[in-house]
């Protein structure tokens, strides 16, 4: 079925085996960013350049640059450290197709890792997964006092 959607434009299927320029429903957008569909719902409202169609019943169904601002916002959010604030200004500024075009940041760390902190286990309560610690490219002295400070407030959790 590749070689189908190849040979008609080029473009390759995406997880479901839809083509790339077919509209997407909530579920499957969430499955595909791994973003919950209450999210989803809640950065449309944050985010008024997301504008799914919405059918009689109210389903949403999202166009394929619809996804990739959803994928965009994401990145930005999780793993470049935005806030919900900072990405609808860069919106604003640059539009979604300007964010778009933007290269995306190299999450890498650009600093040798720091050994002088104990190192800090995984966070394992349920925003664990949404907010890493530390985010790529932090200074290693703000690295070491966000440990010191996640130290700390778990050892208040658990004396609680």
């Amino acid at each position: 079925m590749a070689e189908n959607s190849a040979a008609k434009g080029g473009q390759t299927e995406p997880k479901g085996g839809k083509s790339a320029a077919a509209f997407r429903t909530i579920s499957e957008v969430s499955s595909e960013l791994d973003i919950p569909q209450h999210v989803l719902r809640f950065w449309e409202t944050k985010f008024t350049q997301v504008k799914p169609m919405k059918r009689a019943g109210g389903r949403r169904y999202y166009r394929p640059e619809d996804v990739q601002l959803l994928s965009r916002i994401r990145d930005l959010l999780y793993s470049e450290g935005y806030t919900i604030r900072g990405v609808q200004k860069l919106l604003r500024e640059k539009g979604p197709k300007g964010l778009l075009a933007e290269p995306e940041v190299n999450t890498a760390p650009t600093e040798a890792p720091v050994e002088a902190a104990a190192p800090v286990p995984e966070d394992t309560g349920p925003q664990g997964s949404l907010f890493p610690l530390p985010p790529p490219g932090m200074p290693a002295a703000t690295k070491t006092v966000l440990r010191e400070v996640l130290a700390e407030l778990k050892e208040i959790r658990a004396s609680l």
